[in-house]
């Protein structure tokens, strides 16, 4: 089941969501067109007076490294989607600017006056990596409400206790941050360790918070050595140091290690950028938060797998859940691209240039185009990302293999470069609840590869 077409008239006015199948039928009597691909919206090709549109509820999952958004109408699970960021990205390309800037500073050896005190930075500041999760979530939110009648947008506001999670034995005054940690650190750790037993990969079983390093030889509360582990894992180790445990199984044990040094960044991450994403919000509509134990309770009460854009589902006072879609959009954040003049090689040395004007023959690299070759052997109909050349012979990366030596003429735009790439996947899954049962289909539409 995929999901459902948003539909606007002649005027872009935003009209109610239609199963693929009215779309279809709309789209082969030539009443609509295709207005855009990614997410999939017709255009009617007459007014529509006075449009009984429907209420509908946007609702958003907020993390770090994605963003689950659902779309319903009642109990009616209509349209879904995951966001993925790309916020460690950033950091680590401006970090790499910052370090071919420094190199090239200090191969010139000039004087450079100090400048620290003429930065200033506006209140609310927040990091670039940071930043661009608002940002992108601000913009599918507004591209959303151009092709919906959006009434309510509820969020899921999660804070987790930095403190307790660092030492979950802190108290009194030094403890300022709430009463919650067992349920916080439990649930960072489920997030962590990826939902199964840490030393043999069980999932689906009861799992137990267990120590690496043993207490009872000095091994702390802190969230840095707390795994996760299944009873029979976990009476097996018993007080052995991990080291002991699984001294025939190196590469096992150099992965814990490497995992449990894994710093709070994207605990940090949320909590960093809960507040101003309400407040940036709370200016398009009207808005209401929830938290997240309310959306993981109606997620076990409904027996629901662990989704993103389930959860996003899940989010809010909810009775009952109806899932017309199994089929949620990936959409994943790629940026457009640099601004750099020239490409550098590691040691910040220019290796080539970048061609000044970005458009060939009114194509861009990135955009996804259907070319229909009538003649020679490269003769066929193919759908992909095009990378221009100035020649307007253009290479085109389908599905399946990379085509070289396109011409132009033979290209039609689908879909604009926006910064993203999308892709669809079929989620197997039963949902227990009283009205719902998906079964297991084969994939369906575009597979799991992105364009």
């Amino acid at each position: 089941m995929q999901n459902y077409v948003f539909v606007i008239d002649q005027n872009k006015q935003p009209l109610n969501p239609v199963p693929p199948a009215r779309a279809r039928e709309l789209l082969n009597k030539q009443k609509a067109s295709v207005f855009r691909q990614y997410p999939f919206t017709i255009i009617l090709k007459h007014v529509v007076c006075s449009p009984n549109t429907k209420t509908l509820s946007l609702k958003l999952d907020p993390g770090s490294k994605f963003t689950g958004i659902a779309l319903l109408d009642g109990e009616n699970v209509i349209w879904g989607a995951e966001l993925e960021h790309r916020g460690y990205q950033i950091k680590d390309a401006l970090l790499s600017r910052r370090q071919l800037r420094r190199s090239r500073r200090n191969r010139k050896t000039r004087y450079r006056k100090p400048r620290f005190e003429n930065r200033k930075r506006k209140d609310n500041w927040l990091p670039p990596s940071l930043e661009h999760r608002i940002l992108t979530t601000v913009t599918w939110v507004k591209r959303l409400m151009r092709y919906a009648s959006i009434s309510e947008l509820w969020i899921e506001k999660v804070k987790f206790d930095m403190q307790q999670m660092q030492n979950p034995e802190i108290s009194g005054v030094e403890y300022q941050q709430g009463t919650l940690w067992g349920y916080q650190v439990r649930e960072y750790l489920l997030e962590k360790w990826g939902r199964e037993c840490t030393y043999c990969g069980k999932k689906d079983v009861p799992l137990q918070i267990e120590h690496i390093h043993p207490k009872s030889k000095g091994g702390s509360n802190r969230v840095s050595n707390l795994c996760l582990a299944c009873e029979k894992c976990n009476q097996k180790k018993g007080s052995k140091s991990v080291e002991e445990f699984l001294k025939k199984k190196p590469t096992l044990l150099q992965k814990i290690k490497s995992q449990a040094k894994k710093p709070l960044k994207d605990a940090a991450a949320v909590n960093a950028t809960r507040n101003k994403l309400v407040k940036t919000l709370s200016n398009l509509l009207p808005i209401k938060t929830a938290t997240g134990a309310q959306t993981k309770f109606n997620r076990i009460r409904l027996n629901l797998e662990k989704q993103h854009w389930i959860d996003a589902a899940c989010v809010g006072d909810i009775g009952n859940l109806k899932f017309l879609t199994n089929q949620p959009l990936k959409i994943k954040c790629n940026g457009h691209g640099t601004r750099q003049m020239c490409r550098t090689d590691k040691y910040g040395f220019p290796t080539r240039y970048v061609p000044r004007f970005k458009f060939t023959k009114g194509f861009q690299t990135g955009d996804i185009v259907k070319a229909i070759v009538t003649k020679g052997k490269k003769a066929g109909e193919y759908v992909g990302r095009i990378a221009t050349r100035s020649t307007g012979s253009f290479n085109i990366s389908t599905r399946k293999k990379l085509l070289q030596g396109i011409s132009y003429k033979y290209c039609k735009t689908i879909h604009f470069k926006d910064g993203y790439s999308y892709a669809f996947s079929i989620i197997s899954r039963r949902i227990n609840s009283p009205s719902v049962f998906i079964p297991d289909l084969k994939v369906q539409g575009f597979p799991r590869k992105e364009f």
